[in-house]
C-alpha cells in the first residue's frame, strides 16, 4: 500500500490495526464508516483514529481512499475506465476525478492506458552529479532524474509511461532551458531553493513528507525519525523513508537531506556515491 505500513509491536493495539488494515484492503470497494472499523478492532472510535494513525502514519479515512485509489489503477488496466471506478467503490466518476491530481497526477482513462493521451516532454543534460533528465506535462515537471548515460535516463521514463506521447524538448522552448539552468545553478549552491512547478502523483502521506523536506536548510540533514516526529508522526520513520524513495523530481524535492539515525546515508534513489556528493557539496558552502 505505498508508504502507508504498520509498524508492529511499536504502539499500543498494533496487532488489531495490522490486522484491520488487511481487512480494508480486500474489502476496498465496500462502504467501510468508521464506527464499523473501530468496532471490528475493538475500540472506541476515539481510542481507534488515535491507535491508527499511530500505527500507520495516516487516518484511516485517507487509508482507506489509498486503498481504493490502488484498486482503481489494478482495475484500469483491464477493464473499461466507468467499470473500474465503480468496482474499486466510487460511487461516481466525478468523485475519482477530483481526486486525480493528488493521487494519479493524470485522468484515470490516461493512467490506465500507461499514460495514453499524457504528453511529456524532456530534456537531457550535464550536471555537477553527472547526466540529468527533466521531464515535464503541461502541468510542470513531473521527473528530474540522474544516471550514467542519456539511454538509461529515457529507459526509465518510458517504463513509467509506456503509452504517453514521449519527446525530446524543442531548442527553442525558453521554459525548460531556464529550469535546466535553475537546477544546475541550485546544484552548484549558486541557488538556495529549486522552487519549480511540479505535476507529480502523491498519496497524501507523500505530500506531507516531501512539503517538510522542502523546508530542510540547505547544509542541513535530519534522520527519518526526526522527520517522522516533525510532521506528527513519530512512529512512521520507515513510511518517511519509502516516501523518500518515491520521490520522482530529485533535488526540487530534497530527500538526500533525510538520512539514518546512527548517521549512515541510508538509501537514495539514484545511487549513495550522488547522495554522498551532494551532502558534501552543500556542507562546504
Amino acid at each position: 500500500m505505498g508508504p502507508f505500513i504498520v509498524h508492529s509491536g511499536i504502539v499500543t493495539h498494533a496487532p488489531q490495526i495490522e490486522a484491520l488494515c488487511s481487512y480494508i484492503r480486500k474489502h476496498s470497494a465496500e462502504p467501510l464508516p468508521l464506527p464499523a472499523l473501530a468496532a471490528r478492532a475493538g475500540l472506541s472510535q476515539f481510542h481507534f483514529q488515535r491507535a491508527f494513525k499511530a500505527a500507520t502514519g495516516v487516518t484511516p479515512r485517507q487509508y482507506v481512499e489509498s486503498c481504493r485509489m490502488q484498486a482503481l489503477k489494478n482495475h484500469l488496466r483491464t477493464k473499461p475506465v466507468t467499470d473500474a471506478i465503480y468496482e474499486a467503490g466510487y460511487g461516481s466518476c466525478s468523485r475519482v476525478y477530483e481526486r486525480t491530481d493528488t493521487h494519479l497526477g493524470m485522468t484515470p482513462a490516461e493512467y490506465g492506458a500507461g499514460g495514453a493521451g499524457a504528453h511529456i516532454t524532456y530534456a537531457t543534460t550535464r550536471s555537477p552529479l553527472g547526466r540529468m533528465l527533466l521531464a515535464a506535462t503541461d502541468r510542470g515537471l513531473c521527473a528530474v532524474q540522474f544516471a550514467d548515460t542519456d539511454a538509461l535516463l529515457i529507459q526509465q521514463l518510458r517504463r513509467e509511461y509506456p503509452a504517453a506521447t514521449v519527446r525530446p524538448m524543442s531548442r527553442s522552448s525558453e521554459e525548460f532551458l531556464q529550469w535546466i539552468g535553475a537546477l544546475n545553478d541550485h546544484l552548484r549552491g549558486a541557488m538556495p531553493h529549486a522552487d519549480l512547478p511540479l505535476d507529480v502523483r502523491a498519496t497524501a502521506f507523500q505530500v506531507k513528507v516531501w512539503n517538510y523536506l522542502r523546508q530542510i536548510p540547505r547544509g542541513e540533514t535530519q534522520s527519518y525519525a526526526e522527520v517522522a516526529a516533525a510532521i506528527g508522526h513519530p512512529t512512521a520513520a520507515r513510511a518517511v523513508a519509502r516516501a523518500c524513495a518515491s520521490n520522482k523530481v530529485a533535488i526540487v524535492i530534497p530527500c538526500h537531506r533525510v538520512i539514518r539515525g546512527t548517521g549512515h546515508l541510508g538509501g537514495y534513489r539514484w545511487g549513495l556515491d550522488r547522495k554522498a556528493s551532494l551532502l558534501a557539496a552543500e556542507r562546504v558552502e
